[in-house]
């Protein structure tokens, strides 16, 4: 169809939990290359992605280390480097999609990433969602819960889940 508005797609993006491993995570790496194999294939005019990274602020807001902050300039350099690394996440699939010719935006949200995720669904309304999952088992999925579950129960359009393959699955398969 001539002149029709391109399929949007909202993808669900995050960081890799493997330590010293800061890239996207092999979810979402795989969400991302399934949707382009998959949905998109050479019709890159048809389609808008839209990739939605959202970071999880640490309870205590020290993000897992060990050290004291003392200063109001400690806690702005802490959000600085949370805002690099979230758009150094998030260049990685524009970069890709430019590369190709795919029109994409994205964007970082804080908070907890299932209900982000189906707020910015209800907010964009896009016409399909899809996100990595990592395959977790049931014991592990009672304690951690997963955000794809969610998603599939309470976004408000299709939502595609793409699991991780067994030879991609780290060690400890909670990592990601």
């Amino acid at each position: 169809m001539a002149g029709a508005a391109p399929t949007r797609v909202l993808m669900g993006v995050n960081e890799s939990t493997i330590k010293g491993y800061p890239h996207a995570s092999i979810s979402s790496r795989k969400a991302f290359e399934w949707t382009l194999d998959k949905i998109v294939r050479s019709n890159t005019s048809g389609f808008k992605l839209f990739f939605l990274h959202v970071q999880v602020p640490d309870e205590d807001g020290f993000d897992d280390m060990d050290s004291i902050y003392a200063s109001p300039e400690d806690f702005k350099s802490l959000k600085r480097r949370d805002r690099a690394r979230g758009a150094h996440l998030l260049e990685f699939f524009v970069e890709r999609c430019h590369a190709i010719g795919v029109a994409c935006e994205a964007w970082i949200k804080r908070g907890d990433p299932k209900e982000v995720i189906c707020h910015e669904v209800k907010r964009l309304q896009p016409d399909l969602l899809v996100v990595g999952c990592r395959g977790l088992g049931p014991f592990q999925r009672v304690f951690l819960g997963t955000v794809s579950e969610f998603c599939v129960k309470h976004a408000e359009c299709p939502v595609i889940t793409i699991k991780r393959s067994a030879e991609e699955t780290p060690q400890d398969p909670v990592d990601d």
